[in-house]
């Protein structure tokens, strides 16, 4: 979307890292999941390793599951990690499948 690549640009966004969660949720989260603030170390992202492998996360299980893989992404990022994201989420946006 225009205004997310916008926010890149002012870099309050990257365009690959852990996909940010509503406020309000991102709050309860932290107190409830374990790990989940450890995945505010990086900027957001458009697009993030959870995404193309789980889609989108509903309720506390998925977010669970959601942190563990931007956990993963966190300790593994590289250009070559975020290369492959970038054309995963390029090929969902293209053809209109994705995760799950």
């Amino acid at each position: 979307e225009l205004p997310q690549l916008w926010n890149v640009l002012r870099g309050e966004l990257s365009l690959i890292g852990p996909r940010p969660d509503m406020w309000e949720h991102a709050l309860y989260y932290r107190e409830t999941v374990p790990g989940y603030q450890k995945r505010t170390a990086l900027r957001p992202g458009i697009s993030g390793y959870a995404q193309i492998k789980m889609g989108y996360a509903e309720g506390r299980a998925a977010v669970k599951r959601k942190a563990i893989l931007d956990i993963l992404y966190l300790r593994n990022a590289s250009w070559r990690l975020d290369a492959f994201i970038f054309f995963k989420t390029l090929k969902t946006v293209v053809t209109g499948f994705g995760a799950k």
